[in-house]
């Protein structure tokens, strides 16, 4: 697989303060290398159909509550799916590339493909009733500052809050519901999100919830403060760890099954490849670390 060029740097005054996303911390506990290609490189990756589709997903259960209660139907929001689409390609043109040879949904036509998200989001109504729900925020971008440490921030998918003031946040999640004991990915997640609004509001989340499309489940947790706290000790502790791998130039990848996945094999040491040079002022921006030379190593 071939990955092209990193984008340029922005100007420094179009940048935004060093910040960590629950996305990205996971990257780093995955594979620090992958982090570094992500973060610091910005090296682009094609355009996966699992991804591109959960986009769409995210897209028309957003769009759905435009609509009022009692027009919150499963056909509804079928007809969403070919509308949203348009909306996804036009603004990102590589969408389209997914049914072309060598695209990642290569062989499968767009009506077989929409049909797999159509499925999805006809599990979602076994799950909830939208028409009983009224949320506060949908594809709401959080963010927070922690006192010497990192910029935190995520867009949370739907924020619920209760007429007593209670907070919901909900998550959608279009694969299967992880098994048991391999819950832990997930729910740093949502315990990430509950942090920066308990950060930001000074209320405690009452719940977190992820809807499972894959397959129909729901995991739900119900956050007490020394979670949030230890969470937060955790996200400390990754972002010290990232600030060490950027002023020691010791991206170190880790192999795992995710690594057939990965857009970025051909530059894997792991798998016979070298990484490129980090662009001269990417830690800076990027990361906050200020080296007038990085070693280049993995």
């Amino acid at each position: 697989m071939t990955t092209t060029a990193a984008p340029d740097l922005p100007p420094a005054s179009a940048v935004r303060p060093p910040a960590l996303s629950p996305s990205r911390a996971s990257d780093f506990m995955r594979c620090p290398l992958l982090f570094r290609f992500r973060v610091v490189d910005r090296l682009p990756e094609p355009p996966a159909s699992a991804a591109a589709r959960g986009t769409l997903v995210h897209a028309v259960l957003e769009r759905l509550y435009d609509a009022p209660r009692g027009e919150r139907t499963p056909e509804a929001a079928a007809a969403l799916l070919p509308v949203e689409w348009e909306r996804l390609v036009e603004a990102e043109p590589r969408y389209a590339t997914l049914f072309e040879a060598g695209g990642d949904a290569a062989g499968t036509t767009p009506a077989q493909w929409l049909g797999r998200a159509r499925r999805l989001v006809g599990t979602y109504f076994t799950l909830e009733d939208p028409n009983r729900l009224e949320p506060e925020s949908r594809e709401l971008r959080v963010e927070t500052s922690l006192d010497d440490g990192p910029v935190l921030r995520g867009i949370v998918d739907r924020l619920d809050v209760a007429p007593d003031g209670a907070l919901r946040v909900v998550d959608y999640k279009t694969g299967r519901a992880p098994g048991p004991g391999f819950e832990g990915s997930a729910l740093f997640q949502m315990r990430f999100y509950g942090l920066v609004l308990w950060r930001q509001r000074g209320e405690l989340p009452r719940m977190l919830q992820l809807l499972y499309l894959g397959d129909g489940q729901v995991l739900r947790a119900e956050p007490g403060e020394r979670e949030l706290e230890a969470t937060e000790t955790k996200v400390r502790a990754l972002w010290s760890a990232i600030q060490d791998a950027a002023r020691s130039g010791d991206w170190r990848p880790r192999r795992s099954r995710l690594c057939g996945w990965c857009a970025h094999q051909a530059l894997c040491p792991e798998f016979g490849g070298t990484p490129p040079a980090i662009p001269p002022g990417a830690l800076r921006q990027r990361l906050g670390v200020d080296l007038e030379e990085q070693p280049v190593r993995a």
